[in-house]
């Protein structure tokens, strides 16, 4: 098995595996991995966790988790958005859910080089992917969820950031495998257009913390863009010593928000404020390698009262991107993933509003 990632002073690859066995220790029969033992599952923690698996080294549980997706599958290429014990709760669509396959899927074959591997998830993807663009507004932007009425007419930052990185990853799935897919590449171009140039196709969020740092993570924004974006807030979400809150009007640091924050700054070349979030969010570890979700430092109080799966997930690729372990270490980088057709939008912005 090869070495898990490590972080010099921070935490060593044996306490990363640790926290990789933690999550496989709540895996359902199924394949299903839910937020905590006996907890709900949801198709986007449920991928990132499985990508941790994955980085970790722990092959038979991430392939059980992609089989739980491959076969969870509606016939219309989504997922419902949470199940609990095998049993649909919400029986809706989310359009960020559903788009992670193909990140996860890509990650998996970057480690793995299995091209088997690719060949049998590739319809899921392909599926997958052309679910969330029939979701895709004449602006760009990608409605976040379905239900059985229809989509529901809202978008929405840090969701259409994060299907702008999946639908790169099944781009290069697609590169992968010589099935070429120009529409997803039209689709992408248009939904990075957006989210880069015209906020006011999104709902109003920027009170959480994903929305500030997620057009960076995704991908969508680069260079002095990006830093500037992350500059402007820094103040309003970082937390020094302990990571990044959850929300800007809330004493309450999150610890997969930081990790996500991690690979952001990453992303841009900040190694420094990178390292130095990955180190501040290690107050949230448990001597069995889980992670607390949360702290509400004005009273030191843990909450949620959980230590969720996709919060250790978080931390493990933090750790391979800081580390530069695995072979997928870059894939919130955006290396070497395909930009779509990049170019002039506005004009169809303009007409659609």
């Amino acid at each position: 098995m090869p070495d898990a990632p490590g972080v010099p002073g921070v935490l060593t690859p044996e306490q990363c595996r640790q926290t990789a066995q933690s999550i496989a220790a709540t895996q359902e029969p199924s394949g299903a991995l839910p937020w905590y033992e006996g907890g709900h599952t949801d198709p986007w923690d449920h991928v990132e966790n499985a990508m941790a698996l994955t980085v970790a080294g722990l092959l038979e549980p991430a392939r059980a988790a992609y089989e739980w997706c491959r076969t969870r599958q509606r016939p219309d290429g989504s997922w419902p958005i949470q199940f609990r014990n095998g049993v649909i709760e919400d029986a809706n669509s989310d359009s960020n859910f559903c788009a992670y396959i193909a990140t996860g899927v890509w990650h998996h074959v970057l480690i793995t080089g299995d091209r088997a591997f690719a060949e049998t998830m590739w319809p899921v993807v392909a599926k997958a992917i052309d679910f969330v663009l029939d979701l895709q507004a004449s602006g760009g932007e990608i409605y976040w969820a379905k239900s059985n009425s229809g989509p529901l007419e809202e978008a929405l930052l840090t969701g259409c950031a994060s299907v702008y990185h999946s639908i790169r990853c099944a781009l290069a799935l697609a590169d992968y495998l010589d099935d070429p897919q120009p529409e997803w590449e039209v689709a992408v171009g248009r939904l990075g257009h957006a989210i880069a140039h015209h906020p006011e196709a999104f709902a109003i969020k920027d009170r959480w913390s994903m929305e500030w740092y997620y057009p960076v993570l995704g991908g969508a924004l680069r260079g002095a863009a990006a830093q500037a974006r992350i500059d402007e807030r820094w103040h309003d979400f970082v937390v020094p010593g302990l990571g990044i809150r959850g929300v800007d009007d809330r004493p309450w640091v999150t610890g997969a928000e930081t990790c996500e924050l991690v690979m952001a700054l990453d992303a841009i070349g900040n190694s420094a404020r990178a390292h130095q979030q990955f180190a501040a969010m290690h107050h949230l570890r448990e001597e069995d390698g889980s992670y607390w979700t949360g702290l509400v430092y004005a009273d030191g109080k843990r909450w949620p009262v959980e230590r969720t799966t996709w919060t250790g997930a978080a931390m493990i690729l933090a750790a391979d991107a800081l580390s530069r372990t695995t072979p997928a270490n870059g894939i919130f980088r955006g290396t070497d993933l395909p930009r779509g057709l990049e170019g002039e939008y506005d004009c169809a912005c303009a007409t659609s509003r």
